[in-house]
């Protein structure tokens, strides 16, 4: 392989990160530039230094018209070589998730991640400004995912956004080496043309040779007899190149000259066949023209297709082609392709180059393209639509047909805030569209929209027209109008969602899941809700009416086959029931599967409710610090804070936990909350909950109680009701009932993770003069900060904080002055402040105003 020239500094940072990816730390190297600036050869060297290192390498690039056909930019880097990154068997699979980005992208990270396994691996995509949408996305999500292989993702494109878009995606999970290659020294460039050569290089070349502005590619092609025309030297470099393709055409046959020129209107990449039908000719006579081309270094055998050597090679040989005569060849191209049944997607290029405003034969053919590529390529889709929508005239009543289904599209393509902004356009009379708004169209495009915005938690009663049944009971959903009857099936699921909603607000479980399941059987049509959200609802309630094993397996199932788009609802529900179910690990991974993916889908709505799981799970944990930055202003997180640093008096707050609070019983049960307990949907969770709560200290009725929440299949709420159980058991001195009691409920939480509460049961557990052989692994305190101080010193520094002398808070703690004054300076000494002031800021700071002002 020829030295690269003029390049040692990128090549040196693209061998640091490839040292990087050898030590087990992955990274993303995008390698950015015009065209023929040196990208290529850039990836060549660096993929020659990683085979000498013993990298298992792996490369493809993308192609113009990749971008209608799922993963055809990154598949051939994934199928590559005898032991391909992904096995056959795998790769078919797959196909079949190719209408569900989000598992297709998480599946193939993670068969990728097993097949390296601490494999030193480079992969390449050499243009991925072309990539097709599945495989940018699929790259967004694969190389965050494998951060921690021994892995370097080693990108070259023209500056845009997809790239800019991988590089923010990206950005905060990995390192990025961004390299923005500058054209080469005078100097680089006479060395590379010696390289070529084998010989130094002339004065007369030399000349020519400053001409290419620093251009390796123009520099190869003129040294290749591509750009010879000595009139033209010191001209537009364009101009040079067309001349110098043009020279070296004129030594080919004729037959080779018009098959160079027609495969320049195909594309990049063509079929020999394709390229036959055009120029009447069999595909045999086409060989030895053929060959002419490809040793005259213009085109290259890829076996099932032709390429050309180089983008700019082809512009190049499509500048020879007058206008008038690309125009016709685009429209035969298009014929051709539609007649032999390749599709409406391969014709629509061809179609857009020669389409016409008003054209309507394009505009079918753009808008059938469109619906071929929408299960599985709805961005291309959505392009598509929209190129139609343009080619109609603004005032053909076409136009509105056809820009309803730009809004569908543009839905169905996750690219909700384009479709309600062209919406609202289509229909205010603006330029877009002059011809007339009728009741049928408003109508239309509202019913397109609003599922999508009750998804979103958008729904805009301003624009739910109560003339029309489903928009009617949109405006029921939206909680605008009071409920009412409709004949028409779509809106009368639409009614048994939002009566489905109240019940659930209300505590109603198991009503509400029998509307959801109604509603999820009704007839289907324009308007109709997501069924996948509606199941995500009608889970909760089944989880809350006694079914959570049966929902909690639901929702993984869908997790894994369900529709991607709503991945991140369904993580935050496997997250609440995993943490109801007691598996602390499981509801952490899917809370932060679920951040994940918001942020790869562009939609941060449900974060809050996945901080809330999270926040639970660390203060079941004793991370109180980590608690405090995910609770943000969550009323219930804060109070279970204070309650942590000691507060009792926060525990009556809890009574008015939100209906929608995770595991909310638990906390009614802590704060005694029997009016709200008994207002819940009958379970053997809310009802063992509130016979705990009436027992009271009853030992007898505190274990019937404990037996009722034992049938609900909740760890921690039956640990706390044990809890509750071996306390009031110790008090009244029976040892043999309270101290099996609490052990029961140590044992469960310690198994479960739940160390904070073990803790607190532990201490009780040896206060009582229990012993055991080995006490469980309940982390030890902190030696300084928050987390050292004891509940008591807890308790002082908060009442300190809002204004007590030491007798104050020796009469609210029903302690003697002098031993709070020892509490006290143990508070000082923790937390390193010397005086009330300081301790009153660091309270402050740390939780906003006094806990109890």
């Amino acid at each position: 392989m020829a030295p690269l020239r003029g390049r040692s500094r990128e090549l040196g940072e693209l061998l640091d990160a490839l040292r990087s990816a050898g030590n087990g730390r992955a990274s993303l190297a995008v390698v950015t530039g015009e065209p023929g600036i040196g990208k290529s050869a850039l990836l060549a060297a660096a993929v020659e230094q990683a085979e000498r290192q013993g990298f298992l390498v792996t490369s493809a690039a993308a192609h113009q018209n990749d971008n209608i056909s799922p993963l055809a930019s990154l598949a051939p880097a994934l199928r590559a070589g005898p032991e391909p990154l992904i096995a056959t068997q795998d790769f078919l699979e797959l196909a079949s998730l190719n209408t569900q980005p989000l598992w297709l992208a998480e599946r193939l990270a993670d068969l990728i991640g097993r097949r390296l396994a601490g494999t030193r691996t480079l992969i390449v995509l050499d243009d991925a400004q072309w990539s097709d949408p599945l495989t940018a996305f699929v790259l967004r999500v694969a190389i965050a995912r494998l951060s921690a292989a021994n892995l370097l993702w080693l990108l070259a494109s023209r500056p845009g956004d997809l790239i800019d878009q991988l590089i923010d995606a990206v950005g905060d999970q990995i390192p990025v080496h961004h390299l923005s290659l500058e054209p080469l020294t005078a100097d680089a460039i006479q060395d590379l043309a010696a390289d070529r050569l084998n010989h130094p290089v002339d004065p007369a070349l030399a000349v020519q040779l400053a001409g290419v502005q620093g251009i390796p590619f123009l520099a190869e092609q003129l040294v290749a007899g591509l750009y010879l025309s000595d009139e033209n030297a010191a001209g537009p470099l364009p101009t040079g190149l067309v001349e110098g393709v043009r020279r070296r055409t004129n030594g080919l046959s004729e037959s080779s000259r018009e098959l160079v020129r027609t495969a320049a209107v195909f594309g990049s990449e063509f079929r020999l066949e394709d390229v036959a039908v055009l120029m009447a000719a069999p595909v045999a006579r086409l060989a030895a023209p053929l060959e002419e081309a490809i040793q005259a270094g213009l085109l290259t055998d890829a076996g099932s297709v032709l390429r050309f050597r180089h983008e700019l090679l082809r512009s190049a040989a499509l500048a020879d082609v007058p206008p008038s005569a690309q125009r016709a060849l685009h429209g035969a191209i298009a014929n051709q392709l539609m007649s032999a049944g390749r599709g409406a997607a391969a014709a629509a290029p061809h179609v857009l180059a020669v389409a016409q405003s008003g054209d309507i034969a394009a505009v079918e053919t753009l808008r059938e393209a469109a619906r071929d590529l929408l299960a599985t390529m709805a961005t291309t889709a959505a392009e598509i639509i929209q190129d139609a929508f343009e080619l109609t005239r603004v005032d053909d009543p076409l136009r509105a047909e056809v820009g309803v289904e730009v809004v569908s599209i543009l839905l169905t393509a996750r690219q909700y805030d384009r479709a309600k902004a062209f919406a609202d356009d289509l229909l205010s009379g603006t330029a877009l569209y002059l011809g007339p708004i009728t009741p049928e169209l408003v109508t239309t495009v509202r019913l397109h929209l609003a599922p999508y915005q009750w998804g979103n938690q958008r729904l805009d009663v301003q624009e739910l027209s109560p003339s029309d049944p489903r928009l009617a009971a949109y405006r029921v959903l939206a909680g605008a109008d009071v409920p009412g009857t409709s004949d028409d099936p779509v809106a009368q699921a639409i009614l048994q969602v939002a009566a489905a909603e109240q019940a659930r607000a209300e505590g109603r479980y198991a009503d509400a899941r029998d509307l959801y399941v109604a509603a999820r059987q009704a007839e289907t049509g324009l308007g109709s809700l997501p069924d996948a959200l509606v199941e995500v609802g009608e889970l909760y309630c089944r989880a809350e009416a006694d079914e959570l094993p049966a929902a909690l397996e639901r929702v993984r199932e869908l997790m894994t086959a369900g529709d991607s788009w709503s991945a991140p609802q369904l993580a935050v529900l496997r997250a609440r029931l995993e943490y109801a179910a007691g598996n602390l690990q499981e509801a952490e991974s899917a809370a932060t599967s679920g951040l994940r993916w918001m942020d790869q889908l562009h939609d941060r709505t449900l974060a809050p409710a996945a901080d809330q799981v999270l926040a639970l799970i660390a203060l079941a944990r004793g991370h109180l610090t980590h608690a405090r930055k995910l609770a943000g202003s969550d009323p219930t997180i804060t109070t279970l804070l204070a309650i942590a640093d000691g507060d009792a008096k926060a525990v009556g707050r809890l009574a008015v936990t939100r209906p929608d609070f995770p595991d909310r019983i638990s906390f009614l049960l802590q704060a005694d909350a029997a009016d709200e307990l008994a207002r819940l949907s009958p379970s053997a969770a809310s009802r063992g909950a509130l016979a705990v709560v009436a027992a009271g200290n009853d030992v007898t009725e505190l274990l019937e109680a404990v037996e009722v929440v034992r049938t609900a299949n909740r760890p921690l709420l039956l640990a706390l009701a044990e809890e509750r159980l071996g306390r009031a058991a110790l008090a009244a001195g029976d040892r043999q009932t309270g101290v099996p009691a609490l052990e029961r409920a140590l044992d469960s939480l310690t198994a479960l993770g739940a160390t904070a509460p073990a803790g607190r049961i532990q201490a009780v557990l040896q206060a009582a003069g229990v012993r055991r052989r080995r006490w469980a692994a309940v982390p030890p305190r902190a030696q300084e900060g928050w987390e050292a101080l004891t509940p008591m010193e807890r308790r002082v520094a908060l009442l300190v904080a809002e204004g007590h002398t030491n007798r104050s808070a020796a009469e609210e703690l029903v302690l003697s002055a002098s031993t709070v004054g020892t509490h006290l300076r143990a508070v000082f000494g923790k937390l390193g402040v010397k005086s009330r002031v300081q301790l009153t800021r660091l309270v402050l700071e740390r939780f906003g105003p006094p806990p109890n002002a």
